[in-house]
């Protein structure tokens, strides 16, 4: 019965239109959050590597596209996110935070200007019909379309430093011209695309959006794949994925970041610019930042052997405190890694505390982060 069910409930699992691909060059499939997806292909550890020193490529087409147009465009989408939209051009990309009243996050998102009346926001694939349904409620007072097109796109990331070399063989649009946070609109092949030099692995690289059948986008994967086996580029599954964003220190929604942890209190005053104008949690943000924020996520490392995973307890001073909010052994690094809430008063660099790992308090230690920064050439 169980195996019944289990093969019953694969068969309604969402596909992107490149799992072929996926099955194709043997990756190993998981179901994360209803999506049928690869975890691994080689192994976790080797594909980060390979990232690292070379490049990888992913299907990340399981993100949500939600499409903002109308006269009002820039000011609903002002309201409604942390940064400061008003200071994009057509071409730009910012990250931002989708806050709510208590200026805590519905969603963090990458916001991208294709006009002064229509903004792309890329969301996460978990939160993406909340995240719709929150939009569309919140900029009802404003002259605005909201459409969720997310099944319409495919997604793929090429990161690394060989990622501009394999694509460019690609495209005959000038992508080594296109700065970080920026994107144009070209070709890849003979695939009409959104070219974007984004990431979420600390590496340069690019994200590309475009529309097209099963058939193509999975042809179009295997072929970056197998040109990219002659400059060490090797696709990538969901594991690396996470630990190359938490060797960057960048947030995972559900873990670092969530509705009961501020913008401030995670670490991301640079993405709230409370000088912008009005916009949802505001009030709230901008009295915590008079009164100070009372507790602060950070980066540590762990003194003594053991490895921090999600949901470990974290002890200041002898007390249970919070949990580990992301950990790992650092593939690259060679050590562990992970982030967690401290209170404010106990989140300098260089102060220890105590992280629960099977029965036994491990020491650690607040470091500076990103635990990981790529060379800039």
């Amino acid at each position: 019965m169980i195996a019944y069910i289990l093969k019953i409930g694969a068969s309604f699992m969402k596909k992107t239109k490149i799992n072929k691909a996926h099955h194709h060059l043997g990756g190993k499939m998981v179901d994360f959050f209803g999506w049928d997806l690869p975890v691994q292909y080689s192994g976790l550890s080797s594909e980060h590597n390979s990232v690292r020193k070379t490049g990888g490529i992913f299907d990340v087409s399981h993100m949500g596209e939600i499409f903002v147009k109308g006269n009002s465009a820039l000011d609903a989408v002002q309201y409604i996110t942390s940064n400061n939209i008003g200071k994009l051009l057509p071409g730009k990309i910012v990250y931002t935070a989708l806050p709510n009243e208590r200026g805590c996050f519905v969603d963090d998102m990458l916001v991208y200007m294709i006009s002064g009346n229509e903004y792309l926001l890329v969301v996460n694939a978990a939160n993406l019909e909340k995240d719709f349904e929150w939009i569309v409620n919140k900029t009802k007072k404003f002259n605005v379309d909201v459409e969720n097109k997310s099944n319409e796109y495919s997604q793929i990331a090429i990161q690394g430093p060989k990622a501009e070399e394999l694509l460019s063989q690609f495209t005959n649009d000038k992508i080594s011209d296109l700065k970080y946070y920026h994107f144009l609109n070209g070709k890849i092949g003979n695939i009409e695309s959104m070219i974007s030099r984004t990431g979420y692995t600390g590496e340069d690289g690019f994200e590309i959006y475009f529309k097209s059948d099963e058939k193509t986008a999975s042809d179009l994967f295997i072929d970056l794949v197998e040109s990219g086996s002659k400059f060490g580029i090797v696709p990538v599954g969901l594991g690396a994925r996470d630990t190359l964003r938490l060797e960057a220190k960048m947030s995972l929604y559900g873990n670092d970041i969530d509705d009961s942890h501020t913008i401030l209190e995670a670490d991301l005053s640079w993405i709230l610019k409370l000088k912008k104008g009005e916009f949802i949690g505001r009030d709230i943000l901008l009295k915590q930042k008079q009164e100070g924020i009372k507790r602060k996520l950070v980066g540590f490392e762990l003194i003594e052997k053991g490895v921090p995973r999600h949901g470990y307890k974290v002890f200041v001073k002898g007390e249970h405190y919070s949990e580990v909010t992301s950990g790992t052994y650092s593939p690259f690094l060679k050590k562990p890694i992970g982030l967690a809430y401290l209170p404010i008063e106990n989140s300098n660099i260089g102060e220890k505390f105590k992280v629960e790992i099977r029965g036994k308090l491990i020491e650690a230690k607040i470091v500076k982060t990103p635990f990981y920064k790529r060379e800039k050439l």
